[in-house]
């Protein structure tokens, strides 16, 4: 997909202003974008482990430079690919298991992000994917590496000043405390569970607050319960958005904001942002043809209704010719067009403080 972010400091009244005052602007530095999360972000790190849950097959991949399935859970590009690009990063975001790139392309650029994880290292075991705690221990060998290759001056310059990108949660609701015999659902209320996850996250954030991590976007959830395949399993109710599931979304998120707040107040020089997309997807799920599309129900893939993974299947002949019509790849993520419009919202409103 050839659009591209333009992204501006100020307006160009305020340029002319400050121009005419002789103030030299000086534009904050973000020389590397660092990602932690789930399949939302993931760029092929699953690719090297041992799980059924993979991408790097086509159709994924399809609409990718060179039409190359990484192992991102879309037909392009994710949200965090954009974002960098944005930042005057590279256009993509590698993986860190993937053996094609070394530490030279990580310094200003890495994903350690594992399709199918959550904040609980209990859904990190549905299957058998990378846990976040593990993602933060390859963030430490990841330091290790930088400073061995830069020096420490350099290595902390980049690490102090890097954007660092957390999305995940949906799949330790909807791959784990709803899932059938969850034990997370014989444990914890739902409210219960979600101070859970919230307890995680604080604690996640808190470390790489002390590993450098100074600029943070935390992601939050999604209306889930429109994802298609949510869709498919309400059948006997219209095959509507299952509202109950959305609630959830909202709740967590306004959990998720609290715990912002609150870390901007405890840990002196942070700057933590949620990064909420629940807004702008719900507008594109309700009004798709406002955005250009024209499915928000089904998806791309196959039938577009339960379809992911291995399922989404090159040779399916209900497949979709042209992806950019669709909200979504397959049953469970976005296209590289939905991905965009979120990206791009996020980085004019959230993301743009650090620009």
């Amino acid at each position: 997909m050839a659009a591209k972010f333009t992204p501006s400091c100020f307006p160009l009244i305020s340029q002319f202003i400050l121009l005419l005052l002789n103030i030299q602007i000086t534009r904050a530095k973000v020389p590397a974008v660092i990602v932690f999360g789930d399949s939302s972000v993931d760029t092929g790190n699953n690719n090297g482990i041992q799980t059924i849950l993979k991408s790097n097959f086509k159709p994924y991949g399809r609409d990718f430079q060179g039409g190359q399935a990484t192992g991102r859970f879309c037909n392009g590009r994710v949200p965090s690919d954009f974002i960098s690009e944005a930042f005057g990063c590279k256009p993509f975001v590698p993986a860190y298991l993937d053996p094609n790139y070394g530490i030279n392309d990580f310094a200003v650029g890495v994903d350690f992000a594992s399709a199918g994880t959550g904040y609980d290292n209990a859904t990190a075991a549905v299957m058998s994917v990378i846990p976040l705690w593990q993602e933060l221990e390859y963030y430490k060998e990841y330091q290790q590496k930088l400073r061995a290759s830069t020096g420490d001056v350099k290595a902390n310059e980049i690490i102090s000043e890097a954007l660092y990108l957390l999305s995940l949660g949906t799949n330790d609701f909807l791959e784990n405390y709803y899932m059938p015999l969850s034990n997370r659902s014989r444990q914890y209320t739902i409210e219960e569970y979600q101070n859970f996850l919230i307890g995680i996250a604080e604690n996640f954030i808190t470390e790489l607050y002390k590993l450098g991590a100074r600029k943070i976007s935390l992601g939050g959830l999604c209306p889930i319960g429109c994802l298609p395949l949510e869709r498919s399993r309400n059948m006997f109710s219209g095959s509507g958005c299952n509202e109950d599931y959305n609630k959830i979304a909202r709740d967590f998120n306004g959990k998720l904001s609290g715990l912002t707040d609150k870390l901007n107040q405890q840990l002196s020089g942070i700057r933590l942002v949620l990064s909420n997309p629940y807004d702008i997807f719900f507008e594109m799920m309700m009004k798709p043809s406002q955005f250009g599309f024209e499915s928000a129900a089904v998806a791309c893939c196959a039938t577009g209704i339960f379809e992911m993974g291995y399922l989404c299947d090159a040779s399916n002949p209900f497949t979709c010719k042209d992806a950019n019509k669709y909200l979504f790849w397959d049953a469970f993520h976005p296209t590289e067009r939905t991905n965009y419009i979120v990206a791009d919202h996020l980085v004019k409103t959230v993301l743009a403080q650090f620009l």
